[in-house]
């Protein structure tokens, strides 16, 4: 239970840590692509949320999607071109926010027993928080590149975390030994 506990507060990091990449942009800045067949920010923003949904869904309990009309367009599997237009910040916002709120209800449960096979499913829970959490770095990479380098905002400090570090550039989270 402990280090379920553990990976939902660095979960709230690298969120935390997302939010400080584009909080203070415009949303005409959000929803900006440098290339045709590049994702604007925003686009990645709702894809870590879509895959923290899909994950939590399919691996501990099946729920229905927070905002179905979004599954398609944050998928990385339909080609940019044929995603469509980005949501607005303010819905962008609250998917995240819901799908935060569900991964900690649903982990929650898990941390708390209150599932069916609870040792078994804090061995997956403990994957997938992992694999949330470097997901979210993954795109956060992407998005900081973006806004440092296209937009010409300054990037904030690396996240305070023992366990997180740098790996072939990328923020990564340690796995506990």
């Amino acid at each position: 239970m402990h280090e379920l506990q553990a990976l939902l507060r660095e979960y709230d990091r690298a969120r935390g840590y997302t939010d400080e990449l584009w909080r203070d942009l415009t949303p005409d800045e959000v929803v900006w692509r440098p290339h045709e067949n590049f994702s604007a920010i925003g686009w990645h923003l709702g894809h870590q949320a879509h895959v923290a949904h899909f994950m939590i869904r399919n691996l501990t309990a099946a729920e229905p999607s927070p905002d179905p009309e979004l599954d398609g367009l944050m998928d990385s599997a339909n080609p940019e071109k044929f995603r469509g237009a980005l949501p607005t910040v303010g819905r962008l916002t609250a998917f995240r926010e819901t799908v935060a709120e569900r991964v900690h209800a649903r982990i929650g449960d898990i941390a708390a027993g209150k599932v069916g096979a609870p040792t078994q499913m804090t061995i997956v829970a403990t994957h997938l928080l992992t694999a949330l959490i470097n997901h979210e770095y993954q795109h956060d990479q992407w998005i900081g590149e973006v806004r440092a380098e296209h937009l010409g905002h300054a990037l904030p400090a690396d996240p305070d975390s023992d366990r997180v570090r740098r790996i072939d550039g990328y923020l990564c989270l340690q796995p506990y030994v």
